[in-house]
C-alpha cells in the first residue's frame, strides 16, 4: 500500500510539471502587448490669410469699415453702425486658426468659422471676441441654437483690453476647441458643426462705437486625418 503510494506521489509530481512546462511555452493571447496604432499629424502648410497690405482674398459684407493701416487689418462701425463681416473667398472645413487681436472703444466682435454670409445675414457659428467677462472665446451659433457653450466665469481674465490678445481656433470633424492667450476657453463636439463648411469671417457688431484690429491671421489646414486637440 505504501508502494503504491509513493508510485502515486511520482505520477502527481510529473503531471504538474509538465503542465508548467506547457504554461512556459503556450502563448497566452491576454497577456500580448500590442504595440497602439499611432496616429499620424498631417498638416498643410501655414498660409497668411492677411497679407499686411489689403484685403486680398477677402469679401467685404455689410456697409462698416474694413481697412489696412500700418500693417493691421482694422474693422470699424461705420454711419450705418450695423452689422458688418470680412469674409474669406475660400471656405476651409479643418484648420488651426491663429490670429491677434485688440480691441478698442467696445471691442465686440467675432470670428465665424464654416460659415456662409447673405447679405449681413450669416449662417455658422462664431467663436465671441468681446470684452472681459463677456465670454470670448464662446461658440455662439447665428439664427439658430444661440449660446451653445461658453466659458466659465472668469476664464477670459488673460484678456487684455487695449492691448494685443492671441485667439487660436482649432476646427476638426465636429469638434472646436479655442484657446485665449495660450489659455483654453472650450472644448465642444456638435454633428451639426461637424457637417458644415464655410467661410472663415471677421464680424463687428452692431450699435456703433466699436474698433477691433487685427494682424498674423493664419491657418493651417488639416487633411483627412485623426487629431486630438
Amino acid at each position: 500500500m505504501k508502494k503504491k503510494s509513493i508510485i502515486s506521489l511520482v505520477i502527481i509530481f510529473f503531471m504538474l510539471n509538465a503542465c508548467t512546462s506547457l504554461k512556459l511555452f503556450s502563448p497566452e493571447t491576454h497577456n500580448h502587448n500590442y504595440p497602439d496604432k499611432k496616429t499620424k499629424v498631417l498638416y498643410k502648410k501655414t498660409k497668411e490669410l492677411f497679407n499686411g497690405k489689403d484685403l486680398s482674398g477677402w469679401i467685404i459684407y455689410g456697409t462698416e469699415k474694413w481697412y489696412v493701416e500700418d500693417g493691421l487689418l482694422i474693422c470699424e462701425s461705420g454711419p450705418d453702425a450695423q452689422y458688418g463681416y470680412l469674409g474669406t473667398e475660400n471656405f476651409y472645413k479643418n484648420f488651426i486658426l491663429n490670429l491677434e487681436f485688440m480691441q478698442e472703444a467696445n471691442g465686440n466682435s467675432g470670428v465665424f468659422f464654416r460659415s456662409t454670409v447673405d447679405g449681413t445675414k450669416v449662417s455658422g457659428w462664431q467663436v465671441e471676441v468681446a470684452p472681459p467677462g463677456f465670454y470670448t472665446g464662446g461658440i455662439y451659433e447665428s439664427y439658430g441654437r444661440g449660446w451653445l457653450i461658453k466659458p466659465s466665469e472668469g476664464k477670459d481674465s488673460s484678456l487684455k483690453m487695449g492691448e494685443w490678445n492671441k485667439l487660436t481656433v482649432k476646427v476638426y470633424g465636429d469638434n472646436v476647441t479655442t484657446l485665449l492667450n495660450g489659455i483654453q476657453m472650450i472644448t465642444y463636439s456638435d454633428s451639426k458643426i461637424g457637417e458644415a463648411d464655410g467661410r472663415i469671417a471677421l464680424q463687428i457688431h452692431d450699435g456703433g462705437g466699436i474698433k477691433v484690429k487685427w494682424k498674423n491671421i493664419k491657418i493651417q489646414e488639416l487633411k483627412d486625418i485623426d487629431i486630438n486637440f
